[in-house]
């Protein structure tokens, strides 16, 4: 009977603590509140809220003693209001929190022992899928899937970077926060230039945004921006689509907009619902009809249309998922019909990409999330290096390429170029003046094997680049090289201080993957029996930030 009471009051006690909250309330007059964090403690709510702003309730893991890093809320909106905290837990860990017109570490963001230097990635927190990509008035939106208070996955928001370059980045505030309907999901974003929404006005058209919103259950909402997509403003009229019983699933997200045909065309988007796209169609991008579906891919569907090798009189429409794999066909403006069967262009750590929409040139420019840790730092993942997608003819029939956009090259330093072909004796000299780890590199060269040998390129006697021709595996995944008999290929590399990304084949396919290097220096080397190198040059890559 004792044992039963005291295990009760232990229960008690227990649920009194989880149910006590603790309250700060201050004036806003700086512009960030810094927080300690420690990722080994358990996570608990934090709640702002002030007059005219939206509540946010997010989990925090704020550091009992010295912490592992700082991340920051920034106050901006808050600014001269009174701001009230209220927190699950102990209220001597509010008094952590530090006000400041700085973040705290400020100085040393982007210059961390494995920060990226060619590869954005965000200053604090946790990123994953690009969102909500878009051109306006010469500069590129880069949203993304953001928890800016711990370098894991979690609370998601919205981050913000914009680029006149598509190479160097500023990052912005947040712009999609929680809310009463869930954690914001990844979505898309485009340019309504007739004001078909009612957002804004012809002079001054608003950029739309249609996201996810990820509660008991998903739904497609949408939001708009009528100050160069500094600030979302969401539509009061959301959700606008909520089609979880109609599609069997709660898994319904990742909404791609686009606009079909010319003058008196149509919006549609393109939506991820239990086994692959669904098709939806719109006047307004208020009110959505469903209208067909297509099965066999996962989240984060894209749709566009390419001309075939630059012809724009034979133009192909594109469908794919996050993992890479496409499909080419045609597309009516309600349903998507395959010409031929589902292929990949791309493996690795490149998940989850998105096309710009809107672009001043009409190239079809995609990022891609890469799935890359950096160990100990204060921020977690990062985007890969915006690629151009064409439509190629290849003796297989017609597939997708992707290759790193032109403006990429501005970041070179020519260091080394070959005027004959190479043994690997000779390639292994060219590779080991380059020991710097924190030094940017870009290799591009032909590989020619005389016979179907092993070759491949390493790190610190690791490699990041295999090729096996009797099995016709590239890092373990199948790939049959436009030459016929595998022998022969073009490869580019670039090497940042925690990942790589390879083309081959001029872009037919690609891979990436983490690779950092944890000592004072690294050493290059290439091998492969009977292998030579031809048309090899070697660059320095100059750092984004």
């Amino acid at each position: 009977m004792k044992k039963t009471i005291f295990a009760l009051l232990c229960l008690l006690i227990a649920s009194s603590a989880l149910l006590a909250q603790s309250e700060r309330q201050f004036k806003v007059d700086k512009r960030y509140l810094n927080i300690p964090v420690n990722d080994d403690r358990e996570s608990l709510s934090l709640t702002f809220s002030a007059k005219g702003v939206e509540p946010l309730d997010v989990n925090v893991w704020i550091a009992a003693g010295e912490p592992m890093y700082w991340v920051f809320k920034d106050l901006t909106p808050y600014m001269g209001k009174t701001l009230t905290l209220k927190y699950e837990g102990d209220a001597a860990d509010l008094d952590k929190l530090c006000l400041a017109d700085t973040i705290m570490g400020q100085s040393t963001i982007y210059k961390e022992k494995y920060r990226p230097q060619f590869h954005f990635t965000t200053r604090r927190g946790w990123n994953n899928d690009p969102n909500g990509m878009v051109y306006y008035d010469g500069e590129y939106h880069l949203y993304y899937q953001h928890n800016p208070y711990s370098r894991h996955w979690g609370n998601m928001h919205w981050g913000h970077a914009v680029s006149r370059d598509l190479v160097h980045w500023e990052e912005f505030d947040d712009v999609l926060f929680p809310d009463e309907m869930g954690t914001m999901f990844s979505g898309s974003g485009v340019v309504d230039e007739n004001n078909t929404s009612g957002f804004g006005t012809r002079k001054n058209p608003p950029l739309v945004f249609a996201y996810t919103t990820h509660g008991e259950w998903q739904k497609q909402n949408i939001a708009y921006s009528l100050d160069h997509g500094r600030t979302l403003i969401k539509y009061k009229g959301n959700p606008v689509v909520d089609s979880h019983e109609a599609a069997r699933s709660h898994e319904t997200r990742d909404p791609r907009l686009l606009w079909y045909g010319g003058k008196d065309g149509h919006w549609v988007m393109a939506l991820f619902e239990r086994d692959g796209n669904s098709f939806y169609t719109s006047d307004d991008l208020k009110t959505w009809t469903y209208q067909s579906h297509l099965p066999g891919f996962d989240e984060c569907p894209d749709l566009f249309c390419l001309p075939v090798d630059g012809d724009k009189n034979n133009v192909k429409w594109v469908t794919l998922g996050a993992a890479g794999v496409y499909m080419i066909g045609d597309f009516d403006g309600k349903t998507f019909t395959p010409e031929s069967g589902r292929h990949q262009y791309t493996a690795g750590s490149f998940y989850a990409a998105q096309t710009f929409s809107n672009t001043p040139d009409g190239r079809c420019i995609q990022i891609g999330w890469g799935r890359i840790s950096h160990p100990g730092m204060a921020f977690n993942s990062q985007m890969q290096l915006p690629t151009e997608l064409t439509l190629r003819t290849t003796r297989d029939g017609i597939r997708l390429a992707s290759n790193p956009v032109l403006e990429v090259k501005t970041l070179l330093d020519r260091k080394f170029t070959a005027d004959k072909a190479m043994s690997v004796e000779d390639v292994n000299k060219a590779l080991v003046q380059f020991t710097d780890p924190d030094q940017g590199l870009h290799i591009k060269a032909t590989v020619k094997l005389d016979a179907a040998c092993y070759t491949a390129f390493k790190m610190n006697d690791k490699p990041f680049f295999e090729y096996n021709p009797s099995f016709g595996l590239f890092n373990d995944r199948f790939y049959s090289t436009e030459d016929i008999y595998g022998l022969e290929f073009p490869i580019e590399i670039f090497i940042d201080r925690t990942g790589v990304e390879i083309f081959i084949d001029n872009g037919l396919f690609s891979w990436s993957d983490q690779l950092y290097c944890d000592s004072d220096s690294r050493l290059f080397t290439f091998e492969g029996w009977a292998a030579t190198i031809n048309n090899m040059v070697i660059d320095t890559v100059n750092s984004i930030w």
